[in-house]
């Protein structure tokens, strides 16, 4: 008798009998059940964690368009007070003496006098001046290696002293404001928020407090005693200098006519 192909064949005129699936089948399920069971244990464990990785990513989110905001709308609107202007004025009981002035009402003599004084490449870096780096590790930190740049930041957004964390987030807040700012703008900003003597912020209000004139008219000599008290304006005086602040003010009148002349002056100058 023909077999069909889907008959078991027959053996001892018996039909071979197909095995059984049954037992197999169920220690499948079960073992899909623990599976399942096992998964929705590890995810009840792990969803604070998930919470928390969101909730991070999403707040530094939050900051980061906070900060980009802030640090662009301070490119074109002078900063209605700084950490360092609020402190002072509350040390010594009284309103610091600042008022704010555009960059053309100061004198350029008084952009390159800074510049010369506190950072000669400002033209040439994008925010940290690596060579004044090496130089100061060289040295073995007895130096400073700040750029104009990086002591901007600090003195719009953060305070004077110096933890690990300030300099972190000046680290990250600097290439955002050279990204952002034109350099002329940080020469405006910084000379806007320095303090030059002991209540007096900006160099209009240095220029009328040593000299009684306004920052657009200020010389040659008065713009690099200005620059000369810093970054100590508490322990120097740009009216009655000392010899150290009368040799380093020759110094920086010498170094803002050289950048003038070599074109490391030609990016802040109007």
């Amino acid at each position: 008798m023909a077999v069909g192909p889907n008959v078991p064949a027959m053996a001892g005129g018996k039909p071979k009998q197909a095995p059984q699936q049954g037992p197999r089948l169920n220690k499948s399920k079960a073992k899909q059940g623990r599976s399942r069971k096992e998964s929705g244990i590890v995810d009840k464990i792990l969803a604070p964690y998930r919470w928390l990785v969101k909730w991070s990513i999403r707040s530094v989110l939050t900051v980061g368009v906070l900060v980009l905001a802030i640090v662009g709308l301070f490119g074109f609107v002078a900063p209605p007070t700084t950490h360092t202007i609020w402190s002072e004025g509350r040390r010594l009981g009284a309103p610091v003496d600042q008022v704010w002035v555009d960059a053309d009402q100061i004198a350029p003599v008084m952009f390159r006098s800074a510049v010369a004084a506190e950072d000669a490449n400002f033209c040439l870096h994008w925010g940290f001046d690596v060579e004044a780096i090496q130089a100061a590790i060289e040295a073995g930190g007895t130096r400073g290696a700040s750029t104009i740049s990086q002591q901007v930041v600090k003195n719009v957004f953060l305070w004077q002293d110096r933890s690990w964390v300030r300099k972190g987030m000046e680290a990250v807040l600097t290439p955002v404001a050279e990204a952002m700012w034109s350099k002329r703008r940080i020469l405006e900003l910084y000379l806007n928020v320095a303090e030059f003597d002991e209540g007096v912020f900006g160099v209009q209000s240095a220029a009328q407090h040593y000299f009684g004139v306004d920052a657009r008219d200020l010389s040659a000599l008065q713009a690099a005693r200005l620059a000369a008290v810093l970054p100590s304006p508490k322990t120097r005086s740009a009216s009655r200098p000392s010899n150290f602040v009368e040799r380093r003010a020759r110094s920086i009148r010498g170094g803002a006519e050289t950048i003038n002349q070599d074109g490391r002056a030609d990016c802040f100058q109007g």
